[in-house]
């Protein structure tokens, strides 16, 4: 905090002033989201859901099992780094819920919350917890920079004129990510072992093994909520521009801080994908995706977080007694 941002904080009016503020944003979403909705054609959205054969939104549904299997995982690679004592179906029950609250409702309730409450409950100290889900947000990014690196330098979209940002600047992108991942395994390579303090939190170089692994999960996972998308819109948009949009939509859904991306998700493709795909089909497949991507995920989770909850109270109540 700098000292200007200190002396207006114990000012009265600066508290309300940010309230304010961020109430005039969210209402500018909403104003925007409201008027975008009026154009749009509501009918053919859900003829368009309703046309969905059934044998597609089973292999959807499978396709979204399979990344949030493959997420799930992630976290086991902490407690492999960490040695702590929870078991892999423990440490799995975790993820799978912390990133369900994670999609829903922002990365600081779901994926960070969610993760130090469940885990603390479950008897692991802060210094582990922050560990865990430090590599596990590591692989995550690690990922997504390869991918969209990729796909940016490989396979760069057709952006609208007010981005202000063609092909050329796409294809730097793509090169500056792939640079940052060549440069984590680099590091990893040459310091494997090395402990470095990060804001008082020690950071242990992985084994060039790990980052290969972390990024063989990671980006199976990217492909996978990808696949999701590209085959709810049955073939009609190549898969490597769905997934670019896909990417795109990710860092668009981080940057504003809107939870689930509400809205942010369906304003990217539709400004990506609307010349290839009619609007009222794409925004169809993007409300299917939600059910089964967002929504569904989130009642399985809150049925596991009670039960979690249960059995974390029941094994702190036993521990007494094995002492």
């Amino acid at each position: 905090m700098t000292t200007r941002t200190a002396r207006l904080a114990h000012r009265p009016w600066w508290p309300w002033l940010r309230r304010i503020a961020v109430w005039a944003f969210f209402g500018l979403i909403a104003w925007l989201l409201v008027s975008q909705a009026r154009a749009i054609d509501w009918q053919e959205v859900f003829d368009a859901m309703r046309a969905l054969p059934a044998a597609t939104l089973w292999l959807a549904g499978a396709l979204a099992a399979g990344s949030f299997a493959t997420y799930s995982t992630y976290d086991l690679l902490g407690r492999h780094l960490t040695r702590h004592p929870l078991g892999a179906r423990t440490v799995m029950g975790v993820t799978f819920i912390s990133y369900a609250f994670n999609l829903n409702l922002g990365s600081l309730v779901g994926g960070v919350a969610f993760r130090y409450r469940l885990y603390s409950r479950l008897g692991l100290p802060n210094g582990t917890i922050t560990r865990v889900l430090g590599f596990s947000m590591l692989t995550n990014w690690l990922g997504y920079l390869v991918v969209a690196g990729v796909a940016f330098c490989f396979w760069p979209l057709v952006l609208p004129a007010e981005w202000k940002v063609g092909n050329g600047g796409l294809r730097i992108l793509g090169a500056v990510l792939l640079l940052l991942a060549a440069a984590y395994f680099v590091l990893c390579a040459l310091a494997s072992g090395h402990v470095f303090r990060l804001r008082h939190y020690p950071f242990k170089v992985p084994s060039l093994r790990m980052a290969w692994l972390q990024l063989a999960m990671s980006c199976l996972n990217w492909a996978l909520i990808g696949s999701v998308i590209w085959v709810l819109l049955q073939g009609a948009v190549a898969y490597h521009t769905v997934l670019a949009v896909l990417l795109v939509a990710a860092v668009a859904g981080v940057v504003t801080h809107v939870p689930a991306g509400l809205g942010v998700l369906e304003a990217v493709f539709l400004a990506l994908l609307s010349h290839e795909v009619a609007q009222g089909r794409l925004l169809g497949v993007l409300l299917v995706y939600r059910g089964l991507y967002y929504l569904l995920p989130l009642g399985v989770a809150t049925a596991a977080y009670f039960v979690t909850e249960l059995r974390a109270r029941r094994w702190r109540h036993a521990m007494p007694s094995k002492r």
